[in-house]
């Protein structure tokens, strides 16, 4: 498996790398060329069965080098893994779907035969074996060709494999956002005697109708959201309490929902025994980044006598993100000439 350590914000932020290429003007002289490239974020409800993750992570592979995973971060609290693969927007030529398309819908099918959602409990919430697929523009991509791509994977997902799929943000018709479609379907409450995990699935009809696949979800595959947005940091602050209700507290405080930080989405979770963390989506992080949440995090717990650790991105930036899919273009591109 890819390393799945929590990156600190010091060893995240990498200079940003050139992603051009060069190419022939008519005249003769070299003009650069960036390429459209694209990401692909996959949250799995699986991170403890090791087989399930080879598994999913073979089918992540087969089709490097035209689409390369570049990050794996399992959190086993969470019974949760995200997988980060990156590919040109475009076709190879081949005459099938993009390479990006056909990874995506590899993992998520893999991930579908390896995982029972039924059997599935963890601190963190989830709609489904695959609960969120997010596409995002990189080097020289535009978001609505990355939306028309993600409405292609989700009718293909949604169809051929008999999941009740949700499209989000820039492949929406309307623009759903994420949250809102989460609140929803129920995302954010609890099913556990505790409170503090979700276990099982869901028993309650779908309150909306999704935008492909079954109308009744499979107990064993629950349902998936896949949308197209800009870039999304991922940060958590541990909480160094046993209270999840004061970390929820301290989590509506830092959310722009809750009055807090523009562009900040946040819930308090468990994260461990004994342990409780702010798990944080950055919508904006150019403008509201992760050194912001950290502070307000340990403010608001300071006022309830609650201490923070160092918070955590569970993905790369996406500078890394686009130089580690092109070392592993080059590698290949080398390999083949040998």
């Amino acid at each position: 498996m890819l390393p799945s350590s929590p990156i600190p914000p010091a060893q995240r932020n990498a200079a940003a790398v050139t992603t051009t290429t060069q190419a022939k003007r008519d005249d003769g002289a070299t003009r650069m060329v960036r390429p459209a490239l694209a990401c692909c974020k996959l949250y799995i409800s699986e991170a403890r069965n090791a087989g399930a993750l080879r598994a999913i992570e073979h089918a992540a592979a087969a089709l490097r080098p035209a689409a390369a995973l570049v990050n794996a971060f399992a959190d086993d609290a969470y019974n949760r893994v995200g997988y980060t693969l990156v590919s040109p927007l475009a076709g190879d030529g081949t005459g099938e779907a993009p390479p990006l398309h056909r990874a995506a819908f590899r993992v998520v099918a893999a991930a579908l035969e390896a995982v029972d959602l039924g059997a599935h409990a963890g601190a963190h919430p989830r709609l489904g074996v695959v609960d969120h697929v997010a596409f995002h523009p990189l080097a020289g991509a535009r978001l609505e060709d990355v939306a028309a791509l993600t409405r292609a994977v989700a009718a293909d997902i949604g169809e051929n494999l008999q999941v009740s799929t949700y499209l989000y943000g820039a492949a929406h018709k309307d623009g759903r956002t994420l949250a809102s479609i989460r609140r929803q379907l129920g995302y954010f409450t609890p099913t556990s005697p505790g409170g503090d995990q979700w276990c099982g699935a869901p028993d309650a009809p779908l309150p909306v109708a999704p935008d492909a696949g079954p109308v009744t979800p499979s107990r064993s595959k629950g349902v998936v959201v896949v949308g197209a947005t800009a870039w999304v940091d991922n940060y958590n602050v541990p909480v160094r309490t046993a209270d999840v209700g004061a970390a929820r507290r301290i989590a509506r405080a830092v959310s722009e929902r809750g009055g807090g930080l523009a562009s900040v989405q946040a819930m308090g979770l468990a994260h461990g025994d004994g342990a409780a963390e702010v798990a944080c989506n950055l919508l904006d992080p150019a403008a509201v980044g992760a050194d912001q949440v950290q502070e307000r995090v340990r403010r608001l717990a300071a006022a309830m006598g609650i201490g923070v650790g160092e918070g955590y991105f569970t993905d790369l930036s996406q500078e890394k993100v686009v130089e580690l899919y092109l070392q592993q273009a080059a590698q290949a591109e080398a390999a083949s000439r040998q």
